[in-house]
């Protein structure tokens, strides 16, 4: 039973983890874009903070992309971390595809 609920707490860390740093990546590449307010690793940093984690990294590039990463931490029953990554903006490579 008691492998069961640290389990569960450990998929819950990483939702967690994962909804915090997709949050955060979304809201800073908004700054990053001008379509915010603010300067895109602080505004992570707060969205991060919103959702109980705490913005580890932050890079805002010069594609208008930025990468995030956000660790979560969890008291209940056994402590937990998880680690959460995102990247938010326009693809990788978004050169317009080729007319015929």
């Amino acid at each position: 039973m008691v492998l069961i609920l640290g389990l569960a707490q450990a998929a819950a860390a990483a939702a967690k983890a994962a909804t915090a740093a997709d949050m955060a990546a979304l809201a800073a590449a908004d700054a990053h874009r001008g379509l915010a307010e603010g300067e895109p690793c602080l505004v992570a940093a707060d969205v991060a903070g919103r959702h109980g984690a705490i913005l580890t990294g932050c890079i805002a590039a010069g594609d208008f992309s930025v990468q995030v990463e956000v660790h979560f931490a969890t008291g209940m029953g056994v402590p937990l971390q998880a680690t959460g990554k995102a990247r938010a903006g326009p693809p990788p490579d978004s050169s317009p595809p080729l007319q015929p």
